[in-house]
């Protein structure tokens, strides 16, 4: 009979592993830079993480303003929409700041002059954004000023293009006037951002929850919003909810 061959070294011939192992870096991750993409996945400690992996939890992604050109068709949407907006009589300034990432252009707008850039967006020949395929909402956590964001994706179907508008709310008046009157395909989506994140819109012919029974307190989606749970009781153990539970990071 042959012997076993034990496990190679890691960087020895014959193991799986090209180079030895190292140690996990410790110390907390490098501090965020907007514009900056994300890279690793470790080195972060107090996360709160379960799982045993640690340094899962980073800031929240937020691209920097693009510089023109922005390439391809996203300038001509930029003209036109400028264009638009200075014979409607609305100041270039409601368009706070352009950003191009991966590949999609978003247009941040003052929420005052909302309905004015959507109709813009809309009717004009150059644009013509006729659907409002999506609304959602974001909460990027206490340490971001106006940390609630309504986002809106338009899809022109006369030249098949998609664009993003992001309107950024305080939490404490996280108001944006409702997109229905422009875009009727709205009407359940804001319903559900609503709902899920207490952005109010303004105007909206019959503003309730869709989701959630109408005396809930809250909005589950919120970063703040408690987890919650149910004790489940296994092998003779409870499970206890998420946000009691042991941290092992």
């Amino acid at each position: 009979m042959t012997e076993n061959q034990t496990t190679p070294d890691p960087g020895e011939p014959g193991s799986s592993a090209d180079r030895p192992g190292g140690l996990v870096p410790t110390g907390d991750s490098a501090e965020f830079v907007a514009g900056r993409s994300r890279k690793g996945m470790f080195g972060v400690r107090g996360t709160g993480d379960t799982s045993g992996y640690g340094g899962l939890r980073l800031p929240a992604y937020v691209p920097a303003p693009a510089e023109r050109p922005y390439g391809g068709w996203f300038d001509e949407v930029a003209d036109g929409l400028f264009l638009a907006l200075r014979e409607r009589g609305v100041p270039a300034e409601s368009v706070l700041q352009v950003t191009v990432d991966r590949g999609e252009i978003t247009f941040y707008v003052d929420r005052d002059h909302l309905l004015e850039i959507c109709r813009s967006l809309r009717d004009d020949p150059a644009l013509r954004f006729e659907m409002c395929a999506s609304v959602s909402g974001v909460d990027y956590g206490p340490e971001v000023p106006q940390r609630l964001h309504s986002v809106y994706h338009l899809l022109s179907m006369t030249y098949r293009r998609r664009i993003r508008l992001e309107v950024a709310l305080d939490v404490d008046d996280p108001h944006v006037p409702s997109v229905v009157e422009v875009y009727p395909t709205a009407d359940y989506q804001e319903r559900e951002t609503y709902d899920m994140f207490g952005i109010v819109y303004d105007g909206h012919p019959a503003l309730t929850r869709i989701l959630m029974p109408d005396d809930w307190d809250g909005h589950p989606q919120r970063k703040d919003y408690p987890l919650g749970g149910i004790p489940v009781e296994y092998k003779g153990a409870e499970i206890p909810p998420p946000d009691q539970r042991r941290a092992y990071s």
